[in-house]
């Protein structure tokens, strides 16, 4: 089994350690690079090719958004998960606007935190807090056209999306996690993966951010 690449961005040494630790030794991935800034993270990923990035946000020398921007500039298909101590919406609108796929917390615990890289890799977007939610529906809403919001463009999806589809597309577009989803909408979490599969096939997009704003812009979804 190939597995999971991580590259581990802190300029704290214990927290890459502790991270580092755990991550190792899952069967499923491992770490192959490490940084302490910003600047020295875009150089790790460009040599490692690295699946995931945990990317601290506060750094010396360059921030964890601007590291961001450069990686998926030159990278787009690395996911980078924003790192940070703090639940601030300023941190996570930054983040998903740099081009990361989702923001952990660092007192999150280990399982949440296996849990957000195997998220990452299977190319969903990953919102833990309600901040996070609240920041991606900004970021979406950016991504509307100005001139009229009622606005649409080209983009036909494949076959039609069925009722219950549509019902899961608009909580993605919330920013809920599968679980959530299969809560709010009393069915299981299995089945909310199959609908979600579904909606990115009929879609022709290849993870969860790219269909919301599809639907979005389209007024498939508010």
């Amino acid at each position: 089994m190939e597995k999971i690449k991580v590259v581990l961005v802190d300029d704290q040494k214990m927290i890459r350690q502790g991270f580092g630790f755990v991550i190792n030794v899952q069967p499923d991935m491992q770490v192959v690079g490490e940084a302490e800034n910003g600047e020295e993270a875009v150089q790790v990923v460009l040599q490692q090719l690295p699946d995931v990035v945990l990317m601290d946000v506060q750094m010396p020398i360059k921030t964890g958004i601007e590291a961001t921007r450069e990686i998926i500039a030159q990278l787009p298909q690395t996911k980078v998960v924003i790192l940070t101590t703090f639940d601030v919406h300023e941190y996570v609108f930054e983040g998903i606007r740099a081009g990361a796929v989702g923001y952990l917390l660092k007192d999150s615990d280990a399982q949440e935190m296996l849990d957000v890289i195997r998220a990452a890799m299977r190319g969903e977007a990953i919102y833990r807090t309600a901040t996070a939610a609240q920041a991606l529906g900004q970021v979406l809403a950016s991504q509307l056209p100005t001139a009229s919001p009622q606005a649409t463009s080209d983009f036909q999806p494949l076959e039609s999306l069925t009722e219950r589809e549509h019902d899961v597309l608009q909580q993605m577009a919330y920013g809920l996690r599968n679980d959530v989803i299969a809560q709010k909408l009393s069915i299981s979490e299995g089945t909310v993966k199959t609908h979600v599969h579904r909606i990115l096939q009929k879609f022709g997009v290849e993870d969860r951010t790219q269909a919301v704003v599809h639907a979005l812009r389209n007024g498939i979804v508010e």
